[in-house]
């Protein structure tokens, strides 16, 4: 078998590191320093510096080159560039192939899931076999080898059967779930909630605020991920608390770490220039926003996100949260 993996990101190179023990797999490289270096040097060192990778992949910044014969395309770019690099590779992928994306956001303007923009660019493809896969994804600890999980979601049940077998190694378990919608909606979702996990930590808070905020967010994502079609089992998985509770409280997590810099009092814009990776909560909060709003349900720590994103200072937040009307724990 063959893969293909559209970006090279620390995630996006992660996958095809793992893939690579059991398949054929060709990773897709913007910029041609960087693929040149990955078949050089054997590391990906603007995101994944100290990691050496496998022999047996290959990177290329040539979209034909890396989409040739592919069996499986894998999408690692993020939310706000899937579609363009979608509408150049849709050429050279077959209506039947799997399509799996990484990518854990929504898409400004349209307010679609990665799977709908896929579908959308590529207007005969076979539905059934675009999915995602997701879970609690720390690239640096599964590179490195510590134990995880993730889930493969796609529609067809045959199809998630064989993606688990190619993803799947010594060190990372697969799970298949069919429900697209509630596993795509909650790894969306908890980038924004991470984003208020950062800024409670930047501000000093504790477990006990932690955990509050973790339990209480992880009702709003659910709210919001029922709301739009997903099942609420797959809230309380691996897509769902598994990923929200990673992305909350772990220095690895881009998003945590945007929201510590902020509870610290540095500005939006200056975080965002010192990083070299997206933090995909920053441009999907404003859309989860908007997605709540027209399907009417309540999100109170994603709508602060939303102000403070917007210039409301971070210590107004507490302020609005913990001033709220009292209400039973399952309204």
């Amino acid at each position: 078998m063959k893969m293909a993996v559209i970006g090279a990101g620390s995630w996006g190179t992660t996958v095809a590191a793992l893939a690579s023990q059991t398949s054929e797999v060709m990773l897709w490289a913007r910029r041609t320093d960087l693929s040149e270096a990955i078949n050089q040097t054997r590391q990906n060192a603007d995101y994944l510096p100290g990691f050496d990778l496998p022999a047996g992949l290959a990177a290329t910044s040539d979209l034909d080159e890396a989409l040739d014969g592919a069996d499986v395309v894998v999408i690692g770019v993020p939310s706000h560039g899937v579609r363009a690099v979608l509408e150049d590779a849709a050429p050279y992928i077959g209506q039947s192939t799997p399509i799996v994306s990484l990518t854990k956001g929504l898409e400004i303007g349209s307010n679609m899931r990665m799977t709908e923009v896929i579908a959308d660019v590529l207007a005969d493809h076979d539905r059934a076999g675009i999915g995602v896969l997701t879970g609690p994804n720390l690239a640096r600890e599964i590179i490195a080898g510590q134990p995880a999980a993730s889930v493969i979601s796609v529609p067809d049940e045959e199809i998630a059967g064989a993606l688990q077998n190619m993803f799947m190694g010594p060190t990372l378990r697969i799970y298949s779930n069919t429900d697209v919608v509630g596993c795509e909606m909650a790894g969306s979702l908890k980038n924004v909630m991470a984003l208020a996990a950062g800024m409670a930590r930047g501000l000093g808070y504790g477990d006990n605020s932690m955990a509050t905020l973790i339990t209480r967010a992880l009702a709003e994502l659910s709210r919001l991920g029922a709301a739009m079609g997903g099942r609420p089992a797959t809230f309380a998985g691996l897509a769902g608390m598994g990923d929200l509770i990673a992305t909350c409280i772990s220095p690895l997590s881009r998003n945590q770490r945007v929201g510590v810099a902020l509870g610290e009092g540095k500005q939006l814009e200056e975080i965002v220039a010192e990083m070299n990776m997206v933090a995909e909560g920053v441009k999907t909060t404003p859309v989860v926003v908007e997605l709540a709003t027209a399907a009417g349900v309540e999100m109170p720590i994603a709508t602060q996100v939303h102000r403070v994103l917007g210039g409301q200072p971070v210590t107004q937040m507490l302020t609005e949260l913990m001033g709220r009307p009292p209400k039973a724990e399952s309204a």
